[in-house]
């Protein structure tokens, strides 16, 4: 990742002690932009989740960590969030796509976006 990119840890590690404003600031300076080359292998390994430009990234990162399994089902269902599809793949590999992620282990979210950060 380029961005953005913290020693600080995996977000979610410590994430028991931090209360939700805690967390999201975390996440946040965890947040990064990225080259699609940088994830792609995780895509082969189906661990990206695609997350639509409506939602806020992190918001999705931090229901994932706090298991808020209920506002995750209802993105689902919506079509916020879903496993990377290949077409969506291609795309993001042809270039000219501002990619932003952060990584909730064993998944790293993903969002195609525009300017700055997610999160702000």
């Amino acid at each position: 990742m380029t961005e953005n990119s913290s020693n600080a840890g995996q977000p979610g590690e410590q994430a028991d002690g931090l209360d939700d404003q805690a967390l999201y600031q975390e996440l946040v300076g965890q947040t990064a932009k990225v080259d699609w080359s940088e994830i792609e292998r995780f895509f082969a390994k189906g661990q990206i989740v695609k997350v639509d430009s409506s939602l806020d990234l992190v918001d999705v990162a931090m229901a994932m960590i706090r298991d808020r399994a209920e506002q995750f089902k209802g993105w689902q269902a919506q079509g916020g969030i879903a496993p990377l599809e290949a077409q969506t793949a291609r795309h993001w590999a042809s270039g000219g796509v501002t990619l932003w992620a952060v990584v909730t282990p064993p998944w790293i979210l993903v969002q195609e976006a525009e300017g700055g950060p997610p999160g702000h």
